[in-house]
């Protein structure tokens, strides 16, 4: 690291985001692992906490063995929170300083909540490994899709949901931006509604993922994070959070363990997430982590705030040259 003095830090308004899957890539975070111990000491602990070497699958592994989902959500996870560890080591501060806001894009969610220290690293390792597994096979012997939808309203896809009465499920996912929604459920009905959306004159693109995530064919799922997460402790909030499920603040420890049950089952609403933080007086949205999905979602919505990505320690520098010079 240049030898830049932040003791004297400036209170930014910083919104912090922290990606969901999609955004892996084999060999995230392993130059984190390489430059800086507490980096280094975040990817050894979750190897510790599950009793695998998920590292080397991140670092060294191939793509199809991290794209399974009991791999790929507690990797994830552990790439953005070495990135806060290596945060908080040179601005001498908690993460719950620097960041104003926190949110993140569903298993994100945890990501977020684990930066602030509301969830425990032991305890987001573990939820996040059995979320993956439990998602993985919530859904047996059926055939089923999830596709992304660009350029039309959610307005007209929801209308086009509600009258379709072919036998099935198809719920929306995401709504991730404004003309960039996915849709989740039973591979026929998205196929007879992917056909008139495109009459419509969007665009319809397959997803190849092993699951609908985030429809209610997921409530197996979501059956066994609600009884997962009864016992686990939860700490008082410090700086403010926005869940999925409401697309709203919420501080309250109890309710949070509900949303993120009902997250397994329900859309991500990510756009009104990123008008909150904008209409919140925040200049500058960072996505915290592996890849730059949320960025150039948040960037598509024009609503004049800056948005950067934060996943490497060049982009550490960078960023802390900016802010904190």
């Amino acid at each position: 690291m240049n030898n830049i003095n932040f003791m004297n830090v400036i209170k930014k308004k910083i919104a912090f985001v922290f990606p969901g899957q999609g955004s892996q890539k084999v060999g995230m975070g392993y130059d984190l692992y390489l430059e800086h111990k507490a980096a280094k000491e975040v990817f050894q602990s979750v190897d510790e906490i599950l009793k695998r070497n998920l590292s080397k699958i991140i670092f060294h592994g191939d793509s199809e063995q991290l794209t399974k989902t009991y791999n790929t959500q507690p990797a994830l996870m552990a790439v953005s929170i070495a990135l806060v560890r290596v945060l908080e080591y040179e601005l001498k501060k908690n993460f719950y300083e620097i960041a104003s806001i926190v949110s993140g894009h569903s298993l994100g969610e945890y990501s977020a909540l684990c930066s602030i220290n509301v969830l425990s690293l032991e305890d987001a390792s573990r939820l996040l490994e059995i979320r993956g597994k439990s998602m993985q096979t919530a859904v047996k012997n059926e055939e089923t899709q999830m596709t992304a939808v660009l350029g039309v309203k959610i307005q007209t896809v929801e209308e086009l949901i509600n009258k379709n009465s072919d036998p099935g499920i198809c719920d929306i996912a995401n709504d991730n931006c404004p003309g960039q929604i996915v849709l989740s459920g039973h591979k026929s009905k998205l196929k007879n509604i992917s056909g008139k959306l495109r009459d419509l004159g969007a665009k319809v693109i397959n997803l190849n993922v092993s699951a609908p995530f985030h429809s209610s064919l997921m409530q197996p799922a979501a059956d066994i994070m609600k009884s997962e997460l009864e016992n686990v402790n939860f700490n008082k909030f410090k700086t403010k959070f926005i869940n999925n499920v409401e697309a709203n603040f919420c501080d309250d420890e109890e309710k949070i363990k509900r949303l993120l049950v009902e997250q397994v089952t329900k859309k991500v609403r990510w756009s009104e997430t990123i008008n909150l933080i904008a209409r919140k007086d925040h200049n500058d949205i960072v996505e915290i982590g592996s890849g730059k999905v949320l960025t150039g979602l948040n960037r598509r919505m024009g609503l004049g705030v800056s948005t950067l990505n934060l996943g490497s320690m060049q982009e550490v520098e960078e960023f802390l040259n900016k802010f904190y010079k």
